[in-house]
């Protein structure tokens, strides 16, 4: 595989599992320099090995995004270290209880919504001097296109993403003029521990695997 993104820095939050571990061990084999953030960290140290493996280079960062103030600490960690970020790719997100919006505890609503919306916000803010430094930076935000239905039952998860593309479509609109391209990926089903855990027991042959989406993102950059 050509190595690509040779002499990049990535950074992949929700890098542990699913989706994030699947796109940077993608970018690893693409020959990027990963900065891997998740909250557990016997996952990230094994992902670590693997893209050692890869003959790529990983820095492990155990992280709760649900703290905002961290985030804009590790963007002064990154400056130091790095110098710039040329690939951000936003993978964590939450769906939260699957239930009337009148029953939904508030905590819940405020985890979700944090950390779908509120926390992107918060890597823009963080993260944009650091990208406006790279010749050229991409960044993905993943979100969901059946949001857009408004399925009952799923209103924080729904708000939360809706909230997350106008974040971002605003946000491309400011920087139409700059070095930094802003992407939205909207991923098919997959197989992952997170929809284990809103759709127990589910046996659907059509799920895809993390790693056809994570190809299907890493081409959304390459195109670029």
């Amino acid at each position: 595989m050509s190595k690509i993104f040779r002499n990049k820095i990535a950074l992949v939050t929700g890098a542990s599992r699913g989706l994030g571990r699947a796109v940077a061990k993608n970018l690893a084999k693409n020959g990027a320099e990963l900065i891997l953030v998740s909250r557990t960290i016997s996952a990230l140290e094994s992902l670590d090995d693997e893209i050692k493996k890869l003959e790529s280079n990983s820095t492990i960062v155990p992280l709760d995004l649900e703290d905002n103030e961290s985030i804009d600490l590790l963007g002064g960690e990154i400056h130091k270290k790095w110098g710039k970020l040329d690939i951000l790719v936003s993978c964590a997100g939450i769906v939260g209880d699957i239930t009337p919006i009148s029953h939904l505890d508030p905590k819940i609503w405020n985890k979700v919504i944090n950390l779908n919306l509120n926390v992107n916000y918060r890597i823009i803010r963080s993260f944009e001097p650091l990208l406006k430094i790279s010749k050229s930076a991409d960044v993905v935000f993943v979100s969901d296109s059946k949001n857009k239905k408004l399925d009952p039952y799923w209103g924080a998860y729904n708000i939360s993403k809706l909230g997350l593309e106008a974040l971002v479509k605003t946000w491309k609109k400011e920087i139409n003029l700059t070095n930094i391209k802003a992407h939205i990926f909207n991923p098919l089903d997959m197989d992952t521990d997170l929809r284990s855990t809103f759709m127990p027991g589910e046996r659907n042959k059509n799920l895809k695997n993390p790693d056809e989406m994570a190809n299907l993102l890493i081409n959304l950059i390459r195109k670029n």
